[in-house]
């Protein structure tokens, strides 16, 4: 009998929700302050993670959700990627 894997979950800082970490996106601050997208989840920093969800980055944006949980300003350029990302996904 195989052994289930477990599926690493990840809680999405805008929405609150649930959601394996496959399904997500992270955004990584390191210690010299520089804000990223990280599209392997593996850069050292402090990391949040948003749903793959248009609507979701926008909530984010306006509500400065990222910018609270990394302690750091993010600059329009790392909303324009995530939503590029999330278009690119979608099609």
């Amino acid at each position: 009998m195989a052994k289930q894997r477990k599926i690493p979950m990840r809680k999405c800082v805008a929405t609150g929700e649930m959601k394996p970490k496959k399904e997500m996106i992270r955004i990584v601050r390191s210690k010299e302050g520089e804000v990223s997208v990280d599209l392997t989840g593996k850069k050292s920093g402090r990391g949040a993670y948003l749903s793959k969800d248009k609507d979701v980055i926008l909530t984010a944006k306006s509500k400065k959700v990222l910018a609270s949980h990394l302690q750091a300003e993010i600059k329009d350029e790392i909303y324009d990627e995530l939503l590029s990302l999330v278009d690119g996904d979608n099609k």
